[in-house]
């Protein structure tokens, strides 16, 4: 079942999910946190971790990255910073080389040249070179963070494509895909129609293509 609903809500874009989220009331959209490539997909459940200002004497940034799942997203709340990267080209190699399915960061990262190259998708708020090796350190692991001013717990699925990455709490998963498989349909047909020569209006009336849109109660 797990490993089925992840097949599924990786057919679909983030803004046909993003429609169901909203018909839903779920606020899950990352804003502001951008694939690395426009290429990058992403898809799989949420590892999470905290990042914070180092102590004086500084703790480990990424010796977690073997305890990662294979097919996980890991997921960073590094607090929006983007003067401190958490993210460079060795934890880009040992995470495509181990099966991770990307990574997730509010924050920065750093030698993009490495996911461009191996195609491993980084989604983030930017990069720059500069490290935070000695400037933030790992606080906690697989606890709720925040990405983008979206809430992520442990588990939670995660999609990322061209337009940006979003989160999809456990409790809601089936019913997001459910309803997003049924707005992408919809919008296939509004395609098809639209490509015989159908006008839009007509198109959308035919197909109920509004109430797919329409807040649930």
């Amino acid at each position: 079942m797990r490993e089925a609903i992840i097949e599924r809500l990786s057919k679909l874009s983030t803004s046909t999910v993003s429609d169901a989220m909203d018909r839903l009331g779920i606020a899950g959209q990352c804003l502001g946190i951008k694939p690395v490539d426009v290429k990058f997909r992403l898809c799989g459940r949420a590892y999470t971790m905290r990042t914070v200002p180092a102590e004086v004497v500084a703790g480990s940034v990424g010796d977690y990255i073997d305890d990662v799942p294979a097919g996980a997203v890991v997921v960073i709340d590094n607090g929006g910073r983007q003067d401190k990267t958490v993210w460079g080209d060795i934890l880009t190699f040992l995470a495509d080389k181990n099966g991770v399915a990307g990574t997730v960061i509010d924050g920065n990262c750093r030698d993009i040249h490495r996911c461009i190259e191996i195609n491993y998708p980084v989604f983030s708020r930017g990069w720059s070179m500069r490290t935070g090796k000695d400037r933030v350190q790992l606080d906690q692991i697989n606890i709720p963070v925040s990405i983008g001013e979206a809430r992520v717990e442990p588990d939670d699925l995660l999609l990322g494509d061209a337009d940006g990455v979003l989160a999809i709490p456990k409790d809601h998963e089936d019913r997001v895909v459910e309803l997003a498989e049924e707005i992408d349909a919809a919008e296939e047909k509004i395609m098809a129609a639209l490509r015989q020569g159908k006008k839009l209006y007509d198109a959308r009336m035919e197909f109920k293509y509004h109430e797919l849109q329409r807040r649930e109660d």
